[in-house]
This record gives C-alpha cells, structure tokens and sequence, in this order.
C-alpha cells in the first residue's frame, strides 16, 4: 500500500508539510504538525480523528479558507498559499465546492437562488434576476437530479434537513469545482437522511468524477470512503 504522505506528481492537491499553531495568550497551540497527504483526481478521501485533532483545521487550509503557520498546498503545482487574498477568493468560488455541517442557507432565498449564489458572486451579479439563463437551467437539472424538482420555490423553512443539505450541496456544486470540500456533512442529521447524503456524495462522485474530502465522524461514511486519512494529535497514522 502507497503511504499516506508520498506525493505524486499527478496529483491534483497536495499538502506538503502543513503546520499550524494558534496563540492561546503567551501559550503556542499546535493543531498540525507536518502534515503531508496528496489528492488524486475523482478520489474519496476521508478524513477522521478524534475532536480536536485537526481535521477541521487541515480541511479549511486545503481549501484556502485559512491559512497555514507555514508549509503549502498545491492545486495542479500552484501553490495556493502564496497567492493574493483576491486570487484566493476568486480561486476559492472556481476550485472548491464546501459543504458544512450546517447548511448557511439564505432564509429569504429559494432553494434555486440558494443555489445560484456562488454564481451571484463569481459573475458580479448583483441583482437576483441578473444570472444567465445557462446559470438557471444547470441549477435546475441539477435539483431535479438529487430529487428536488419540486421544491425549487421553496424557502429553507419549508425544506427538511436532508433537503436542505442537497440544496447546499448543489450549491457548491453548481460552478462545476474540481474538489467537493465537506465539513461534517452528515453531523446534523438523523441516521436515514444521514444515510441518503452519503449515497449522494457517492453518486455525484461516479456520475462526475467528482474529487471529495470529507472530515467525518460517520464510520459508515469512512467505510464505503475510497482512502480513509486518520490525524492524532495533528499528524496523520497510518
């Protein structure tokens, strides 16, 4: 078996000696300690490990929501640390899909304008009407595709828990990113719609070739994972 921490040059993300520490006052915190892990392309990587021990951390610096204490993470050899904060946002809306725990869905919103928001945003759309009808019409095909045809006007306060993860989930999807970022993504729901997002994240991974990393604590989600990633402490064991 290839360890964990060797790169390919092939590969579509690295992570290549990752540190991170926070300040807790005059005390240092060390969350990773020299992380290394590389991401192929259309692979399932699942992350685990116990509270505290940095899976969070490392997800939002592979996905540039955070920034490493030093180390660098590469997106087809760029490396995206080095890059400017508007490179990185624009990077961010391009290249990465997230999915959270909790869905940070507009309340006023429908579950198609939900949806086209990353489109608001990398097109400088500013007005809800403004977004091309190509736009429209892939959000569209993609609700009907997770079961969600007939919920398009509707608002969060009308969907279920499960509905409201698939519309987060095509929102992240809808800018056709190359990695599928999830945070948890079945942490805040009960075991049978748990169960439904799982096959979801699997489905999208095959009909798509979409590349997923997932940190997790459903085991049933590492089980059915392509490669699992355990992190103690901030490091990763094999």
């Amino acid at each position: 078996m290839v360890s964990q921490n060797i790169l390919h040059g092939d590969s579509l993300l690295q992570a290549v000696d990752l540190f991170k520490e926070y300040t807790n006052g005059v005390r240092i915190v060390p969350v990773l300690r020299g992380i290394n892990l590389a991401i192929a392309k259309g692979e399932i990587v699942v992350i685990v490990g116990a509270s505290g021990a940095g899976k969070s951390t490392l997800l939002h610096i592979l996905g540039i929501l955070d920034r490493p204490t030093s180390g660098s993470v590469l997106y087809n050899g760029v490396n995206l640390t080095k890059l400017g904060e508007k490179k990185q946002a624009d990077m961010r809306n391009r290249i990465f899909g997230f999915v959270f725990q909790f869905y940070h869905l507009l309340p006023d919103f429908t579950a198609l304008e939900n949806v086209l928001l990353p489109c608001f945003i990398g097109n400088r759309f500013f007005r809800r009407g403004a977004v091309t009808k190509g736009y429209t019409d892939r959000a569209i095909s993609l609700l009907e595709r997770v079961g969600l045809g007939d919920r398009l006007t509707h608002k969060p306060s009308q969907l279920s828990g499960g509905e409201r993860q698939r519309v987060a989930i095509i929102r992240a999807l809808i800018n056709s990113p190359e990695l599928l970022l999830c945070d948890e993504p079945t942490g805040n729901l009960d075991t049978k719609t748990g169960h439904e997002i799982r096959e979801l994240i699997w489905d999208l991974n095959k009909g798509m070739n979409q590349t997923v990393v997932i940190v997790t604590h459903d085991e049933e989600m590492a089980k059915h994972a392509g490669r699992v990633v355990r992190i103690v402490d901030g490091s990763i064991v094999e």
